[in-house]
């Protein structure tokens, strides 16, 4: 059985069953005997009698399945998610599920719950489907996707909130997140992870199942990276001693605050990561560059950054063909 040194530094061992690839990771090296032993237990859970097994013993099994691989974050959110299933839905017999229930779970759900939501709890059903009951072919027409343009801070809106936010505990982490650092980065962050003007992500806290908040690795590959920062910053951060010790969800609550004050409208504060790419597009940053120093693994924040950029063009020109209709109509 291969053992696999991932670029994360944890290791992998993977085996096919039945067509299936199961994989495990270790935090450290594992001897062949140990990883044979990790395998044999994960293979256990396949080999369960499924047929009275319910969908909540099946999602449930689906997440330990993952423990070693998804990070604590997911697997709270995964925890979470089983909890709001209806329990008719929860308590079906695997063996009985069928497009049919699936279809009426989807027309309940949209009732009262966002296209959004809906297609996200489908995305976890067809993933359990898919471990449980792979022949199961499952072709759900969902809601549609309802179309969204969330506010994307402007300049002035950042500058406002910075003076604010001067010479207080949320000055550090407010304007670290323009730099395009997410608040999980931010709050893990150590004096020794600072180095003269670089910062030096490589971790981040999130909380898992269980409500305590852990320090794991960064979101994503790309996500491990260095960021240079004003000196400025970085010897007030020095000076201080400390990055943040506050509890992370106040940041999200002040910036909140912060925006009702100045009459600015609400955006979350991760819309700083995209008011950051924006910026550095507009002054003229490769796009290749922008996704490295903010840790993006794809081009999809590009994606918005352009969007709003034709949707800013578009308004111009609008108001232009307005203008010239009306000087002809009544000039």
């Amino acid at each position: 059985m291969k053992i696999e040194k991932l670029p994360s530094g944890s290791y992998r061992v993977r085996k096919t069953y039945k067509g299936k690839t199961y994989s495990i990771t270790f935090e450290q090296r594992p001897t062949q005997k140990e990883a044979l032993q990790a395998m044999a237990k994960e293979l256990d859970k396949v080999r369960v009698d499924k047929s009275n097994m319910t969908f909540q013993n099946a999602a449930e099994s689906y997440i330990d399945m993952k423990r070693n691989v998804l990070s604590p974050r997911t697997i709270k959110e995964y925890s979470e998610t089983i909890s709001r299933f209806p329990d008719w839905f929860c308590n079906l017999s695997i063996a009985d599920i069928d497009q049919i229930q699936i279809n009426r779970l989807v027309n309940e759900l949209s009732k009262d719950k966002s296209p959004k939501t809906v297609r996200n709890y489908h995305g976890f059903i067809t993933a359990i489907m898919g471990t449980f009951r792979p022949n199961l072919k499952i072709c759900t027409i969902l809601p549609q996707k309802i179309k969204n343009e969330p506010y994307t801070p402007t300049q002035e809106d950042v500058k406002r909130i910075l003076e604010e936010v001067r010479d207080t505990q949320f000055e550090v982490p407010i304007t670290l997140a323009c730099y395009g650092m997410r608040r999980s980065e931010i709050c893990a962050l150590q004096l020794e992870d600072i180095e003269g003007d670089v910062v030096y992500i490589n971790k981040a806290i999130v909380q898992n199942e269980h409500n305590n908040w852990v320090i794991k690795t960064t979101k994503t590959t790309e996500s491990t990276r260095s960021v240079i920062i004003p000196m400025e910053l970085a010897d007030k951060i020095r000076k201080q001693g400390y990055i943040y010790r506050g509890h992370p969800g106040n940041i999200t609550k002040h910036l909140e605050r912060l925006e009702t004050k100045l009459g600015i409208p609400n955006f979350p504060l991760h819309k700083l990561r995209h008011y950051f790419a924006s910026q550095m597009s507009a002054l003229g940053v490769p796009e290749a560059d922008i996704l490295k120093i903010g840790g993006w693994e794809t081009d999809h924040v590009m994606k918005s950054v352009y969007r709003h950029s034709m949707m800013d063009k578009e308004e111009k020109a609008k108001r232009e063909a307005a203008k010239k209709l009306q000087n002809a109509l009544f000039s």
